[in-house]
């Protein structure tokens, strides 16, 4: 139904400078060109001089910007966030029952293989709807404990890391990949972190990070899961740790262009003002989208808990007004988000394909807030077109 109350507004003036607002691959830092590849090793092997010197420089630069604990190992794997993922959960898990924390899609993904895949007999999955979290407290420390620290398809994060015992029996898996370098992460409370280049430093994809506290290096030179390891999952020989692995020796071929672009980021984060520079850049993303909502009736965040929404992956939802509702309330955002790319303003923003129709904004650190501050007020200008009727 279409009333007069529809808010259309005149097309901005001012347009994002840069309208790249995937949530992965994201946008590339402010700046950057072609020619911050340059130096990269082409034509050489990986595990030539120069090559380990890039990896092994990844590695520790990741290691002093993110604070990891100097016993942690820390690792260069393939196949992005997600191969991190399935190397841990395929390496360490059986030795205990397990609880698997889902809220979203990529969560609700690492269910579907621990049961399908692994057929682990002894799992509790604790899951809530798209916008909650589960009962944090109802997770059992005696177990092994999966889960993302940030829903990407949600924008749902935990709010900390206090429902984690210091004293836990179990391992904490930790699928963090939007959440590194955008968000404070307890480390002392994880066992296993994982992340990629794709996401919040604005690299390229295919590549994933891998970190490992003592205690999850105790399970891989102890256990031996029952089922067989392909190679590229393979993180221990002869029942002792692989340490080549986290010191650049990566267990596949890397893209060494890609190593040069991480370097870059990784440059680029440190003159921001590391940690705290991208989790405060990534934080003025989220208020610029966080008072625009405040002062409209017709969205809202998904997250209905303000301590839970994600300053990175930034979901809204269109609210039923007399003017759009229904069927066409739910066709809304893709709407707009059509528009938006039409008008060159904003690329990639509808909702993930499995979330509750919505846009899904990237605020990590490497989108600068003005171009955020203009975006919303296109987001205005398509929503009014399509709840008028003339889109």
């Amino acid at each position: 139904m279409i009333d007069a109350q529809a808010p259309v507004v005149p097309k901005p003036e001012q347009r994002p400078n840069r309208p790249h607002f995937s949530s992965g691959p994201c946008a590339k830092r402010p700046g950057w060109t072609a020619s911050a590849l340059d130096g990269a090793a082409l034509g050489r092997s990986h595990r030539s001089a120069p090559g380990k010197a890039k990896l092994a420089s990844v590695i520790e630069k990741s290691r002093a910007l993110l604070g990891i604990p100097e016993d942690y190992r820390l690792a260069i794997v393939p196949a992005s966030d997600t191969g991190a993922v399935e190397m841990a959960m395929w390496s360490l898990l059986g030795a205990r029952g397990v609880d698997m924390l889902t809220w979203e899609s990529f969560g609700a993904g690492w269910v579907s293989d621990a049961v399908k895949q692994l057929k682990l007999s002894d799992l509790r999955t604790l899951d809530a709807p798209y916008g909650a979290l589960p009962d944090l407290s109802a997770v059992d420390s005696d177990r092994d404990v999966v889960f993302t620290w940030n829903g990407t398809t949600s924008g749902v994060r935990v709010p900390n890391g206090d429902w984690i015992e210091d004293d836990r029996a179990g391992l904490t898996i930790c699928d963090a990949t939007s959440a590194v370098f955008a968000m404070p992460l307890t480390w002392p409370k994880l066992d296993v972190v994982t992340w990629s280049w794709q996401k919040v430093l604005g690299g390229e994809g295919a590549h994933g990070m891998l970190a490992l506290s003592p205690r999850a290096v105790e399970r891989l030179e102890s256990y031996t899961p029952p089922w067989p390891l392909p190679k590229i999952f393979r993180l221990t020989k002869g029942g002792k740790l692989i340490e080549g692995v986290f010191k650049g020796e990566t267990i596949n071929t890397p893209s060494m262009l890609c190593v040069e672009d991480a370097l870059d980021a990784l440059d680029w984060a440190e003159s921001v003002g590391g940690l705290s520079g991208m989790i405060a850049r990534s934080q003025a993303n989220f208020e610029a989208i966080a008072g625009w909502v405040a002062a409209r009736p017709w969205v809202d965040f998904l997250a209905a808990d303000p301590a839970t929404r994600s300053n990175t992956s930034i979901c809204l939802s269109f609210v039923e007004q007399p003017y759009l509702s229904g069927d066409a309330l739910a066709a809304a955002p893709k709407k707009v988000a059509k528009l938006l790319e039409e008008e060159g303003v904003a690329f990639d923003i509808n909702g993930y394909r499995d979330a509750p129709p919505g846009l899904r904004i990237w605020g990590g650190a490497t989108v600068d807030a003005s171009d955020m501050q203009a975006l919303t007020g296109w987001i205005d200008w398509a929503y009014g077109q399509v709840a008028s009727g003339n889109a």
